[in-house]
């Protein structure tokens, strides 16, 4: 499995607390754009809608090489997820302040599946403390390398 994109913006704003796994139905040319690595899942997000799970605002870029046809680069993309996990996203997302965010697109075993998270918006003292305490871990981790050198 290897990545694609990260969408490095959603762990710094959102407090994740459920993660799933989804395909994402595409047409032949968005894959190739996305072979070549012109994709931009920072400002997407997922919404429920007449019991599908759709991506909104993923930005892949037209292939260059293309003949004839060419893809709308911020259309919606239907996301591929048992019904089940469907409904759960539903129930989770009607909470306050909750909402369905791409954390990352990777290839496993050919196809493009993309990671989504359940996240609620962190407040800026929130944001503080995240950096403040990822700082500590590196003075202690920094710390412990010089003691054992």
């Amino acid at each position: 499995m290897s990545d694609i994109a990260t969408n490095r913006k959603a762990r710094r704003d959102f407090h994740i607390s459920e993660k799933f796994e989804a395909g994402l139905e595409l047409k032949g040319t968005e894959v190739k754009s996305i072979r070549a690595g012109k994709v931009n899942i920072g400002e997407a997000y997922a919404s429920a809608y007449k019991g599908e799970m759709w991506l909104h605002q993923c930005d892949i870029r037209p292939y260059e090489q293309a003949s004839h046809e060419f893809h709308v680069p911020l259309r919606n993309r239907r996301l591929l997820l048992h019904k089940k996990e469907i409904r759960r996203m539903e129930a989770l997302t009607e909470q306050k302040g909750a909402t369905v965010v791409p954390l990352r697109l990777y290839w496993k075993n050919g196809r493009v599946k993309i990671e989504l998270g359940i996240g609620k918006g962190k407040d800026q003292r929130d944001k503080r403390q995240d950096l403040k305490q990822a700082a500590h871990s590196r003075e202690v981790e920094r710390e412990l390398a010089r003691y054992n050198k």
